[in-house]
């Protein structure tokens, strides 16, 4: 079986794409790789980010590495908080922190405006060349309270357009089949069948 390094070492992530890739890779992250270099995102853009980090990890490694950098755009904060998702409340924010800081920033807003996606950039690389970059979004509402104990980041605060339950309610097998890093990952996973 062909293997694909992710270049994360975020276990959400890792299980999220290893369930994706089922049978089709096997999925390895940075916990695998001995002095896997760490990478900063210092990119203003999720494409400058995932870019940063395939390239520099797959100068390190061999085979194919894949990158992603995701997160939350709120449309009533102007995108945010965008590329800072998962520190918005600080640099060693948790989950919980971030989504009281969101609904703080969020006090007042009605229903109706508080709209946003999920978007994920995913970029593959291989020996510190990008070959290839693929994005994918799911638009839906930011709820007044988190709602759901599945998932993780802002699941429990987020309901995809056409449900009326957050990601956190929904399960993973749900939220696997249409979320912003399963869409990005069926433009992944055409590609690779592609090239082989």
């Amino acid at each position: 079986m062909r293997q694909l390094l992710v270049a994360t070492r975020n276990v959400h992530k890792t299980e999220e794409i290893s369930s994706i890739l089922e049978g089709f890779f096997r999925v390895l992250d940075l916990s695998a790789v001995a002095d896997a270099p760490e990478v900063e995102e210092t990119g203003t853009t999720f494409v400058e980010n995932a870019r940063l980090k395939a390239v520099e990890i797959s100068r390190t490694t061999s085979g194919l590495v894949l990158a992603d950098d995701s997160g939350l755009e709120v449309d009533a904060l102007g995108g945010e908080p965008g590329v800072y998702s998962a520190r918005y409340a600080g640099p060693a924010a948790e989950d919980a922190s971030n989504n009281r800081k969101l609904l703080a920033e969020l006090a007042g807003i009605p229903k109706q405006e508080r709209t946003g996606r999920f978007r994920c950039v995913m970029v593959i690389a291989r020996e510190g060349e990008v070959l290839e970059e693929f994005e994918g979004c799911v638009d839906g509402m930011i709820l007044e309270e988190g709602k759901g104990a599945g998932g993780f980041g802002y699941d429990p605060l987020f309901v995809p357009e056409g449900h009326t339950q957050s990601f956190a309610e929904l399960g993973s097998c749900i939220k696997n089949s249409l979320s912003h890093r399963a869409r990005a990952m069926e433009k992944v996973v055409a590609w690779l069948r592609l090239a082989g």
